[in-house]
């Protein structure tokens, strides 16, 4: 592999103004797409197979009117003030009137005619019914929606929104956490190579791969259900993945100038060694989000797929584009900037690291780690198992509009429909008859759902084609464990319920929906998880030749992972973080534990890769299985700690939104790259590779002969061109792993 990425990168160098114009034309065409599609993203969280997508399917087939999305209307009076009093019902009746005039709109419930007014008179609810589903509800509609009730807002009247669909639920992204983790990107990278130059590129490269892939799922959301977290996690993993990546191969490429190597040679031998690196470690990234589909829900298999573009998009660009870039830059990654303070600090620091490695920090910490390997490794074990602690508490759902901030409608809604009739009307259940003829025949089915513990009324809201469909309003607000205790309890007793009707009993409605969502994601996790597991084995398998390497890698990740969702668990299922991140305390996101462990496992492998590669290339030269260690963790620290701390700077710039999904999935994200490279990586992995020493090498005889070799290291590579350097009159590369080392006396290959 090595040699292939060697040759790859050698023709991007020599046809670098090919290479360039090929990469903006890509961007430019996927631009070009998304403005003409008008494709956007949505909210819609569906699971086919589960007995609230049935109910969906047979509203749409059966009753339409009641089978499209739906906005809730809350109209609320301040003070002392009633909705009945003349001048506000007033406003609200004429609300009600051009509502009903929408676009889209099939009908409109008036909160008077059918008692839908608090007991104190201060909130009505009028339920708005699209005959389109949720998704499909255009801004015009919603546009008018919000014209129809100005009457009611100039009368003095609040007016506030919730339901499957409702104005301001398509929220447009802010570009500030992205600008946030950009400028954080380049201060990290500006104190790693002390150059403009060097520090600019890989930010570079990683914005156009995010534009070309961001840009392609835009356009692909104007033929498929694309839900706004996947481009949300797209751009994270695009961002952060596009600089580490180059991040690594220009490291590399920065200190080989430094040691005198041509610039072409350099690029190429980068590409050739740290490129077959970045190739397995985006492999395995990749393997672990396209593992989503193995969960079988939709959105989330678009969500994998998405994320999964945009890592394999970065993967391409550095092994192509970055060679291009690289050859116009020339010398300029390592002109090194000058501090009136520090005049030639950076400069010596870079000339150290490429030629006496074993000066930096990142050795003096290798060496530490070996030194008190035993009680680092325990204590980093311990560590981590007490943050996991708090996943035992783990609750799955989705969150509803009491986890949103106070200054979204969707949380001012749900507030005041839960001050005015409880918390049950925000998530009401759609339960749904199939064979009844009449609502005669459909009132004993009603009074029977009102007998059962923790239903509060349930009402028929119409009957055709053979089926009727009965709202239950539950006592409990949408994600109460007695909600989906209830909805369990329906379904287990629907026998009864129907009595002697010989009605089908099917529960259904957002609430329902989003409760077989969670129980869906739930079953789907252990089955990810051996997946994923296994195939990601194979492949650090096949990189290492060893069954110990990947055995290893894949405890550091679950501890690691482990500790990631406990601390998401503490910090918004607990509670902890209400004040830190001004979040309302509920449920973890359904779908963030099964992402959380496609994505940190995928960068955990990365780093794993990353501090092995260099540490096996060291062990390959000298045989020296201790010596290896201290010298290829000191090699890989710097960069490893820069990649990670982008990563993390990235993943924390995406908390500051008001959305608690997006939150939350930052939270965990930064958490997990910050415990797994700094505490498991550049700690654990070390402590016991210093420990295990040679064995970890070990495999049997049959391996070398049937398991082809990659040559991750790119030790052929750099065999090869150092004996064909003297013929063609070229100096051999420089190795920068190889450093003069003194064997400690206990020391044994």
């Amino acid at each position: 592999m090595s040699t292939y990425l060697f040759n790859l990168a050698r023709w991007a160098f020599r046809h670098r103004r090919l290479v360039m114009s090929l990469w903006l034309l890509a961007a430019v065409v996927a631009i070009s797409l998304a403005v003409a599609s008008g494709g956007k993203t949505d909210n819609a969280f569906t699971v086919p197979g589960t007995e609230s997508q049935q109910v969906a399917n047979l509203l749409t087939r059966k009753l339409p009117a009641l089978g499209g999305g739906q906005t809730q209307v809350v109209f609320a009076t301040k003070g002392a003030a009633t909705v009945t009093e003349s001048p506000y019902r007033a406003g609200i009746e004429a609300a009600i009137g051009r509502l009903k005039t929408a676009p889209q709109v099939a009908s409109v419930s008036d909160p008077f005619a059918e008692h839908a007014v608090s007991a104190d008179g201060h909130v009505a609810l009028s339920s708005v019914q699209y005959i389109v589903k949720a998704t499909d509800v255009t801004d015009a509609t919603f546009n008018a929606v919000k014209a129809a009730v100005v009457p009611a807002q100039e009368a003095g009247v609040q007016v506030e929104y919730s339901g499957s669909a409702y104005p301001g639920w398509r929220s447009t992204p802010s570009e500030v956490p992205e600008l946030i983790g950009l400028l954080t990107a380049f201060v990290i990278l500006m104190i790693t190579f002390g150059a403009f130059v060097a520090a600019g590129l890989p930010i570079l490269t990683a914005i156009i791969g995010i534009v070309i892939t961001l840009m392609s799922v835009t356009a692909l959301a104007s033929v498929i259900s694309i839900a706004s977290a996947s481009t949300t996690v797209a751009l994270m993993l695009g961002l952060s993945c596009g600089i580490d990546y180059g991040l690594f191969i220009l490291a590399r490429h920065r200190n080989q100038l430094l040691t005198g190597m041509e610039v072409e040679d350099s690029v190429a031998l980068a590409a050739g060694t740290a490129g077959s690196s970045v190739v397995f470690a985006a492999l395995t990234v990749i393997i672990a989000l396209c593992g989503l589909a193995v969960a079988g829900i939709p959105f989330l298999t678009v969500m994998g797929f998405a994320a999964a573009a945009a890592v394999g998009v970065a993967l391409l660009i550095a092994l192509t584009l970055l060679p291009a870039m690289l050859g116009f830059a020339g010398h300029k990654v390592a002109k090194f900037v000058s501090t009136p303070l520090r005049p030639g600090h950076h400069e010596t620091v870079a000339r150290i690291a490429a030629i006496e490695p074993e000066r930096t920090f990142g050795a003096s910490w290798a060496r530490f780690v070996v030194r008190f390997r035993v009680p680092l490794l325990v204590g980093g074990v311990a560590l981590l198992v007490v943050l996991a602690l708090p996943a035992l508490s783990l609750q799955l759902g989705l969150p509803s509009g009491s986890a949103k901030p106070t200054s979204d409608t969707q949380r001012r809604a749900y507030d005041l429909t839960t001050a005015g009739f409880g918390p049950g009307f925000n998530g009401p259940l759609l339960v749904v008859a199939d064979g009844v003829s009449t609502p005669a025949d459909a009132a004993p089915i009603a009074a029977a759902l009102t007998k059962v513990p923790g239903v509060k009324s349930a009402t028929q809201l119409a009957t055709a084609n053979q089926a009727a469909v009965i709202r239950v309003i539950p006592t409990t607000g949408p994600n109460d464990q007695a909600t989906t205790d209830l909805v369990n309890r329906l379904r287990d007793d629907r026998t009864t319920i129907a009595g002697t009707s010989g009605a089908q009993i099917l529960v259904g409605g957002t609430t329902a929906s989003n409760i077989d969502v969670s129980a869906k994601l739930a079953s789907a996790l252990p089955v990810f998880l051996v997946v994923v597991i296994g195939l990601a084995f194979v492949l650090l398998t096949l990189a290492f030749r060893t069954i110990l390497v990947p055995i290893k890698s894949i405890i550091g990740f679950l501890l690691s992972v482990s500790a990631a969702l406990g601390a998401t668990v503490a910090m918004f299922q607990w509670g902890w973080g209400r004040h830190l991140f001004g979040i309302t305390p509920t449920e973890t996101i359904s779908f963030l534990p099964i992402i959380l462990l496609a994505i940190i496992f995928g960068l955990s492998s990365d780093y794993e890769v990353f501090v092995v590669s260099r540490i096996k290339e060291d062990f390959t030269k000298t045989g020296e299985a201790r010596g290896a260690v201290e010298r290829g963790t000191g090699l890989a620290a710097r960069v490893v700690t820069a990649a990670a701390l982008i990563m993390f700077a990235i993943f924390v710039a995406f908390m500051f939104t008001n959305d608690p999904i997006i939150k939350a999935i930052g939270f965990g994200f930064a958490v997990g790259v910050f415990l797994d490279a700094f505490v498991v990586r550049l700690t654990l992995v070390p402590a016991v590779m210093a420990m295990v020493r040679a064995k970890l090498w070990y495999h049997p005889q049959w391996f070398t002969k049937y398991v082809p070799d990659p040559d991750i290291e790119g030790e052929r590579l750099q065999h090869r061109l150092a004996s064909n350097a003297p013929a063609q009159g070229r100096p051999a590369p420089a190795d920068d792993a190889s450093v003069p080392v003194t064997k400690t006396p206990d020391e044994s290959a």
